[in-house]
């Protein structure tokens, strides 16, 4: 059973769930471990990046909106 898109038993993060970095000060969408590392693709796309798996937190729905609207500007800006 899933709690707030998370497994139950091991609290990781579905793939694709917003999470918050604290050290980046930036929201990602979860991808996966490699390593010790947690990785998180910025919302809308583009290069992934390294995170604490012990810092990260699920994104507030303040933090997701910022995110989603950095990412329209970005392909409306790109669009042109």
């Amino acid at each position: 059973m899933a709690t707030q898109g998370r497994t139950a038993e091991t609290g990781v993060p579905e793939r694709g769930e917003l999470m918050y970095d604290p050290v980046t000060r930036k929201v990602g969408e979860y991808q996966g471990k490699a390593g010790p590392y947690a990785m998180l693709r910025p919302v809308g796309g583009g290069r992934e990046w390294q995170a604490d798996p012990a810092r990260i937190r699920l994104a507030t729905p303040e933090e997701r909106l910022s995110a989603g609207l950095k990412a329209a500007n970005m392909r409306a800006v790109q669009g042109r």
